[in-house]
């Protein structure tokens, strides 16, 4: 019952129930279809010039982070997943939930203070110099090693938290059965833990990959330009919509071929836990310095990817607050002011359209709904520079259309009323994030018995009355999760914002991305600030959701 779309008194479906999510879905696929359809007729002059300078080192340049942040989230996520998951060591019980910090902090944010701290004019090397009379030097942070190793410690959350709750599904009567075979715990791991939780570790790898793919701001403080920076590149350059739209086209079937390829590795294969009476996998005990190590490699993992940036924020906010001239704290007010805006109205839109979505699909639209759900819900593995020019590509003719309108009947144009404000912007936001909006708010809904609606509908309550009288209030609570994840989402996201945002129109992101690359660390470390403060929400959220659970 609970999969099933629940009819009208008349026991037929109401008459344009899939309006809505067929207008949802198609504002989220035309801009993707618009910068694909850029490769059907491509430019050749374009491509060759592109070819010529940067092409080549781009698509170099981006498999090779992909290849490096894959097996680097793969090997740090899967590793400390198992890590506090199969042994008992002093600290584990803190480090299970702080090994989700680094989520709090953007790649750009972590790029520029590893930038600062460890480059041949940062403060490590300086001492090194100094203790060590330049007998030995750091290697160069500015490099496709240097960029690598940031966002592997930035994403490897999405894999430690996917494949941490793939671990905890294996029974404890696998192990047994295990060491009856004369398995030991690295051989269990190998042969049989790995393998079961290889879905979720995957799906976790994907997200890592989307989001590394996805990123231009931290490529571009490490000189490691990749597909992504190279959108951007030709459009803030070149000031050229058709080569933009081109190369983000590249980049989204780059992103597509990623989906597909882990797809394609997975196959029909299907992974099971054949249960046992106890479930859960038991803890095993470590002794002497052993366990103790595990605690040392937790420890180095959070300093390193969360402490440590924290701490030269908040050293660089403290020396910006001292010496902040008059007037500038308006400045930063304006910034959060702008921040806060965008993010709010992206999250209310993002959740009244994951409502209809969700609640179309459980009330009237059976599978055509939730096909349409599910198109809907594609963007988040769209990287943002696609969207943004996907999103200009889209409204440009309307705003061209709007103002030939108004000249011809008022004689007088309007001006980029799409394009050059905040509903440009927020359309991005929306079609990107919706995919988060929609899961929290239908994992809302699900809690909601069958039976409730049943008798809504035979007490004579229509569709949307059901939705908004008893759906809305029962489901609050995934709702607020839902607005709370976009506008942390929205807040963080820098290429959608770069790209669509109107003139002189600057947000904490912006502001951060252009501190650092004039290398003004300090100016850029209150802004940054408050996006990590922002981005420990979600943590909040995973970590309360894991305790209840």
């Amino acid at each position: 019952m609970t999969g099933r779309s629940i009819p009208d008194r008349r026991g037929r479906w109401p008459s344009g129930a899939i309006a809505l999510p067929l207008a949802i879905a198609a504002g989220v696929v035309y801009p993707v279809l618009a910068v694909a359809s850029a490769l059907i007729t491509p430019t050749e002059a374009i491509w060759r010039h592109l070819w010529d300078t940067i092409l080549p080192l781009m698509l170099t340049n981006t498999l090779l982070l992909l290849v490096g942040v894959g097996l680097g989230t793969l090997v740090l996520g899967a590793g400390l997943a198992w890590l506090v998951t199969a042994y008992d060591f002093p600290g584990r019980s803190a480090f299970e939930w702080m090994l989700l910090l680094p989520m709090a902090m953007p790649a750009y944010i972590m790029g520029f203070v590893y930038m600062a701290t460890f480059d041949a004019a940062g403060p490590v090397q300086r001492l090194l110099t100094h203790w060590l009379d330049g007998a030995a030097r750091l290697p160069e942070i500015r490099s496709p090693v240097g960029a690598i190793a940031v966002m592997t410690l930035v994403l490897y959350p999405y894999v430690y938290m996917l494949a941490r709750a793939g671990y905890r599904g294996i029974s404890a009567s696998s192990l047994e059965a295990a060491r009856v075979l004369g398995y030991g715990p690295g051989r269990f791991f190998f042969r049989v833990a790995f393998p079961l939780s290889r879905p979720a570790v995957a799906a976790g790898v994907i997200l890592a990959l989307m989001e590394a793919m996805a990123d231009f701001a931290t490529v571009r403080f490490f000189n490691f330009p990749t597909l992504a920076d190279g959108v951007v590149r030709v459009w803030f350059g070149l000031m050229d919509l058709r080569a933009a739209g081109e190369l983000a086209g590249l980049l989204a079937l780059l992103a597509l071929a990623a989906v597909l390829t882990e797809r394609s590795l997975r196959g029909r294969t299907r992974y099971h836990e054949a249960g046992g009476k106890t479930p859960g996998l038991p803890r095993m005990q470590l002794a002497g310095g052993r366990k103790w190590a595990l605690t040392i490699i937790c420890g180095l993992v959070v300093g390193g990817a969360f402490a440590l940036p924290l701490a030269q924020l908040v050293g660089w906010a403290l020396l910006e607050s001292v010496r902040l001239p008059a007037g500038a704290g308006r400045v930063y007010l304006e910034l959060a002011a702008n921040s806060l805006v965008l993010s709010g109205l992206a999250a209310v839109v993002a959740v009244a359209l994951a409502l209809v979505l969700a609640g179309t699909a459980r009330l009237g639209g059976g599978k055509t709904a939730r096909g349409l759900a599910m198109l809907a819900t594609t963007g988040y593995a769209v990287p943002g520079a696609v969207f943004a020019v996907g999103i200009l590509l889209t409204l440009t003719p309307l705003d061209h259309a709007i103002n030939l309108a108004t000249e011809r009947w008022a004689g007088a144009t309007v001006g980029l009323v799409l394009t050059g404000s905040l509903v440009g912007l927020t359309y991005g936001y929306v079609a990107r994030f919706l995919a988060v909006a929609y899961h929290s708010t239908e994992a809302g809904l699900e809690k909601i018995r069958p039976n409730v609606t049943l008798a809504a509908r035979v007490l004579g309550a229509g569709p949307w009355r059901v939705l908004g009288r008893i759906h809305l209030p029962l489901a609050a609570s995934g709702l607020v999760a839902g607005a709370a994840l976009v506008f942390v989402d929205v807040m963080k996201e820098l290429p959608i914002t770069v790209m669509l945002r109107p003139f002189g129109y600057d947000t904490l992101a912006t502001w951060v991305w252009q501190m650092a690359a004039e290398s003004l660390w300090t100016g850029a470390a209150l802004p940054a600030l408050a996006i990590v403060v922002v981005g420990l929400l979600p943590v909040v959220i995973l970590t309360r959701a894991d305790t209840r659970r």
